[in-house]
């Protein structure tokens, strides 16, 4: 079943749909949609089980790409471009694969179209291993998951999703503080399913740009026949000097690759 998704809009022009990653929000790709929106109508969507949208039983990318196009649908936008970072460029994929007559532009930010190993383990656990009833500030927090976590930003970027509990809804005065905010054992119990490539065959036939990170693993040139082949109209650019977070990591010259693409 479809979800209403939380979502941002801002800019005017021709509609452009933002889709975070994994452990992320509508807020990641931020620095693109204030770059692009003064051409652009920007659709930054909370993706399920992610940010302020519904929790979920389940998630794959059929069913996150049904999400966006009910988005679609319910804002009556009968074609988009589809921007996607990670998890959000595979979701993006398979909106394009599945739905081709309803993306004019995709581009795929980091990630192709094929399975991984597990690479967040150590994530998971940290984060599932996070007491939250003892936790009373984010520096004990950073703490804790430094166990698990050992880069700095990494563990910035996870606990944003750390959000205080209004005092008025805890159950007691010694109640926990803090909750996570997107669906931990769910997204935990399904990673599997998000290690997978999309499950469209496609192809799609429309431009797509595949951005990637110079120092990131996401993109080899043993997924090129994959990538040629779901999308035959497709382009690889490498932005050097920045590895899976190549959004953050050099911001304009991601935003500018955008909008020469798109343009």
């Amino acid at each position: 079943m479809n979800v209403e998704l939380n979502h941002r809009i801002t800019g005017a022009g021709n509609p452009l749909i933002l889709l975070h990653g994994l452990f992320g929000s509508l807020e990641n790709l931020g620095g693109a949609a204030q770059r692009l929106q003064d051409e652009w109508q920007i659709h930054a969507l909370d993706l399920r089980n992610h940010g302020k949208s519904p929790h979920t039983a389940s998630m794959d990318y059929a069913a996150m790409a049904d999400d966006v196009v009910a988005y679609m649908d319910a804002q009556g936008l009968d074609r988009a471009a589809l921007l996607g970072h990670s998890m959000g460029g595979k979701t993006a994929m398979q909106v394009a694969l599945a739905h081709p007559e309803r993306v004019d532009h995709l581009i795929v930010a980091d990630i192709s179209p094929v399975d991984y190993k597990p690479r967040h383990d150590a994530i998971l656990e940290g984060m599932r291993n996070l007491d939250l009833s003892q936790i009373t500030s984010r520096q004990q927090a950073d703490k804790a998951l430094n166990e698990f976590v050992e880069i700095l930003g990494v563990r910035q970027f996870l606990l944003k999703n750390l959000v205080r509990i209004p005092e008025e809804a805890r159950e007691h005065s010694a109640g926990a503080q803090f909750r996570w905010r997107l669906n931990l054992p769910v997204i935990e119990a399904c990673y599997p399913a998000l290690a997978e490539a999309p499950s469209a065959s496609g192809p799609f036939e429309g431009p797509t740009l595949f951005l990637k990170g110079a120092d990131s693993a996401y993109i080899q040139d043993k997924h090129r026949d994959q990538i040629s082949k779901l999308f035959p109209k497709s382009e690889v650019q490498v932005i050097e000097g920045t590895g899976h977070w190549l959004h953050a990591e050099k911001a304009e010259t991601f935003a500018t690759l955008c909008r020469r693409f798109l343009t």
